[in-house]
């Protein structure tokens, strides 16, 4: 049983924002910046792919909320990140998806995206071949 799932069974104290029956939202007990929370479904599924449309969709909007409160509250984020680590190779700590919704300032240099890759010459056409979804 991952932790994330005792946690959703009450055997682990959280700081719990939001709850429903499909999902709960807790702060990060290691935030990038104070008020970083986590969008955390109930059900035991651990990528993305695996989590229904409606889950998925549900997780999104849940995240809007926070990310409104965020905004609007007293701490004052200019901006979120709402990010999914979808695997180990990604940056998943915890083999249970979830959706993190990160408060984000515009002093702040947190999740640095400057660092970018180029394709080189009809390298991207290959990637577009293999990626289109049909």
């Amino acid at each position: 049983m991952d932790i994330f799932k005792k946690i959703i069974d009450g055997e682990i104290p959280s700081s719990k924002i939001y709850e429903d029956d499909k999902v709960i939202a807790i702060l990060d007990l290691f935030p990038i910046h104070k008020g970083h929370a986590l969008v955390i479904p109930k059900a035991d599924v651990a990528l993305v792919e695996d989590l229904s449309d409606d889950m998925l969709s549900h997780m999104i909007c849940v995240g809007k909320k926070i990310s409104a409160k965020l905004r609007s509250s007293a701490i004052k984020a200019d901006d979120t990140n709402f990010l999914i680590n979808n695997g180990k190779a990604a940056g998943q700590e915890v083999p249970h998806i979830h959706l993190h919704v990160i408060p984000r300032y515009k002093s702040d240099t947190a999740l640095d995206m400057s660092k970018k890759e180029k394709y080189a010459d009809g390298e991207m056409d290959k990637y577009c071949k293999i990626l289109s979804i049909k």
